[in-house]
């Protein structure tokens, strides 16, 4: 449990890196189950076996470890789960479009943005952890307030 819990790097400000990085997977993953757009659909349309069962699948991943990055609690076990979907999200839908007619590199470029920004912040939280501001924090050193 203690290793789970390894020392992260000191600063408050981690909580903005999982602030963003949580609130986007966690509420994709509700997408995935509200919005079959979003979901079944969209796993269909890029090529998923069983495309219900596999949205849901992502999207319960999503929606437990974006919540434990939001909360600082075991980000970085968390957060390695969170950076596969990341990774199969480039390879099946930003890759592909290399050699689409009309897209190509540049136009891949701009729409893996969001997934790049997401696979440096996950590499970062791994890399951290999830700062002092966190449950990650709390559970290893106690209550800070009680550290007067």
């Amino acid at each position: 449990m203690n290793r789970l819990l390894a020392r992260t790097w000191n600063a408050r400000s981690i909580v903005f890196i999982r602030l963003a990085v949580g609130l986007i997977f966690f509420t994709q993953g509700i997408l995935k189950y509200i919005d079959p757009s979003m979901g079944i659909l969209r796993f269909a349309k890029i090529g998923f076996p069983y495309p219900g069962f596999t949205a849901h699948f992502v999207g319960t991943f999503e929606i437990a470890c974006g919540f434990l990055v939001l909360i600082g609690l075991f980000a970085r076990l968390a957060s390695i789960p969170l950076l596969i979907v990341i990774l199969t999200a480039i390879a099946t839908t930003k890759i592909p479009e290399l050699w689409r007619p009309n897209q190509g590199f540049w136009f891949m470029v701009s729409d893996a943005r969001t997934d790049f920004a997401m696979t440096m912040a996950l590499l970062f939280l791994i890399s951290v952890g999830a700062g002092s501001w966190s449950f990650d924090a709390w559970f290893r050193d106690g209550d800070p307030r009680a550290q007067v």
